[in-house]
């Protein structure tokens, strides 16, 4: 295998094994687009023209950045990040996949864009997952430091709800309100039993509830991807309704006190 190639330009450097992470921030006069690639044991920062390709993995021989140096189940080299025409592209050459997200893995021989900010990856080991940071430089920030720490904390887009929408809706996603393992939207057949229990004096159905549900999510689809059948590869299955409950919790529009409205 070969050694990573060299490159003495001031386009690209060193970072020391105390760099500190890279979710803390880059300083303000780094330029946009600059990589930085940080494993156990340092790693590099490479400027968006710099023309260099960064090699990652086990042996520290073969790679710029190391990452995961005592599992040999890791590639020597696992994969490369090049500058693409609009972003940093990632390739993965090993055969684990690298998890970038937790419903994103890329796997053998695929590759994908990163976006400007942190970005933490994992490779996916039988034993143990090894995490190697990326952050991208975005532009200057139009507010001079210091002053938003000192404003008024701004909230996410809440999405308005009927109190009928966010009693169905928080019965459908209850189970991530609960914060179980592995979450999925309750069926139609649940929602309508569980809230003809709560409140007998009313016709709900299946139809019914559905149907509210749908309504909302129309409402948002011209705003949020992924809330409409033809925006879905198939088979959809219950992607819609996890892609809305996902909205409404990032955007803090339903919140976990609003199982009160379960209460019997």
């Amino acid at each position: 295998m070969e050694p990573p190639a060299t490159n003495s330009s001031s386009k690209v450097h060193l970072l020391p094994r105390d760099f500190g992470s890279l979710s803390h921030g880059l300083p303000a006069s780094v330029p946009p687009g600059t990589l930085f690639v940080l494993g156990s044991a340092g790693g590099m920062s490479v400027a968006p023209d710099a023309g260099f390709r960064l090699l990652f993995g086990r042996s520290a021989d073969d790679v710029h950045v190391r990452v995961g140096a005592d599992d040999p189940h890791v590639s020597r080299q696992h994969g490369h990040l090049t500058r693409g025409p609009a972003a940093w592209v990632l390739h993965n050459d090993g055969r684990l996949p690298i998890r970038l997200s937790p419903s994103r893995l890329l796997l053998s021989g695929d590759q994908a864009e990163l976006p400007s900010g942190y970005t933490p990856l994992f490779i996916v080991g039988p034993r143990q997952e090894h995490l190697l940071e990326i952050r991208i430089a975005g532009p200057a920030p139009s507010t001079p430091p210091g002053i938003e720490c000192e404003a008024e904390t701004r909230g996410p887009r809440v999405w308005p709800l009927t109190p009928v929408e966010r009693l169905v809706l928080v019965c459908l996603g209850q189970r991530y309100l609960r914060n179980d393992p592995y979450p999925q939207p309750l069926t139609w057949a649940q929602v309508a039993t569980e809230l003809r229990d709560l409140h007998p004096a009313e016709r709900w159905s299946e139809r019914r509830a559905a149907h509210i549900v749908t309504n909302v999510r129309k409402r948002l689809s011209g705003s949020v991807r992924g809330l409409l059948e033809e925006e879905v590869p198939p088979p959809v299955g219950n992607t819609l309704n996890h892609n809305l409950i996902t909205e409404l919790l990032v955007s803090t529009t339903i919140l976990r006190t609003d199982l009160s409205l379960l209460d019997t």
